[in-house]
């Protein structure tokens, strides 16, 4: 299986003002991530808002998006449900609709007890899928499941014919090296955390995911360039403007935001659904501020 490289735009979900989903706006937000320079996208995750979609809902954004893409990029969808037979429709519907690659989250009300019993939850519903290739979505601090990833890989090995890797989201930089070392580097480890992609790059990242790279995936790909040019003094200087935008996410909320800066880049994605909080206007002006401050947006388009 070809290993995935560079960066993984995780979208945002598009709302009309009367709350339904927008997916007319979806071809204007694959041409504006393809001018970003991503290597693909992941749909209907934590940033597309998955958990609070109706199944036939990330359905519809499923079919609109592989029928815009059109294999220009890579198509993660995310399939996972807090109920495992829900994520078995998603993940027969994506692969029934081509998706290059499925990924879930563990169940996250009633939680799986173990190593093994998560093991068993991820494999089945990843056979509803046999033909697509399967991510397991790790994100503790989301889910609750902090669980050995070695200890998963091991397991996964055995149970999950089309197990493709992990979507690691997580700070545990050693666990992640741990991932990217299991037998010599069988399986894809993408990293999850934006902010600390350098340091993943230390260790041996080669993909990422991540929702700063729906507007900031220039200035990244500079940092994996300047990296692997050997000048990592320059990459981590480049590297900063990244954290220093993060931290604004830290402020005024991460989703919101970056929803807020994603209109301010010309991409109006409506509010986000209950229980999420959407920016009033006066909070919108002074993160716009924040923003200019902090250069990052001037600095992406230098890159």
């Amino acid at each position: 299986m070809k290993k995935i490289k560079g960066l993984i735009a995780a979208t945002f979900a598009a709302f009309k003002e009367n709350g339904e989903i927008n997916l007319d706006i979806i071809p204007a937000y694959v041409d504006y991530l393809l001018a970003q320079q991503v290597a693909g996208i992941f749909i209907c995750g934590t940033n597309g808002e998955g958990p609070s979609l109706s199944t036939e809902e990330r359905m519809m954004i499923t079919e609109k998006y592989l029928e815009v893409v059109q294999g220009r990029m890579l198509v993660f969808v995310h399939v996972g449900h807090s109920s495992i037979e829900e994520a078995r429709k998603l993940a027969k519907h994506a692969e029934n609709h081509r998706a290059d690659y499925i990924s879930s989250v563990s169940a996250f009300y009633f939680k799986p007890s173990s190593v093994s019993n998560l093991a068993d939850c991820m494999a089945y519903i990843a056979a509803a899928a046999p033909n697509t290739p399967f991510f397991y979505y790790h994100i503790p601090a989301v889910t609750g499941i902090a669980i050995d990833m070695i200890e998963f890989l091991e397991l996964a090995e055995e149970r999950i014919p089309n197990f493709a890797g992990i979507k690691y989201t997580a700070a545990t930089i050693h666990e992640y090296q741990a991932c990217l070392h299991y037998k010599n580097g069988k399986y894809d480890i993408l990293f999850g955390y934006d902010e600390l992609l350098l340091p993943a790059l230390a260790v041996g990242a080669k993909g990422a995911i991540g929702s700063t790279y729906n507007y900031g995936a220039k200035l990244y790909n500079k940092v994996v360039q300047l990296f692997e040019e050997g000048k990592i003094q320059e990459a981590e200087q480049l590297h900063y403007h990244a954290v220093e935008m993060i931290r604004l996410l830290v402020k005024y909320g991460p989703i919101p935001v970056q929803r807020a800066i994603m209109e301010k880049e010309g991409l109006a994605l409506g509010n986000s659904r209950l229980p999420l909080r959407n920016l009033s206007d006066e909070i919108k002006q002074k993160l716009y501020a924040d923003l200019d401050q902090s250069k990052f947006l001037l600095t992406v388009q230098q890159s």
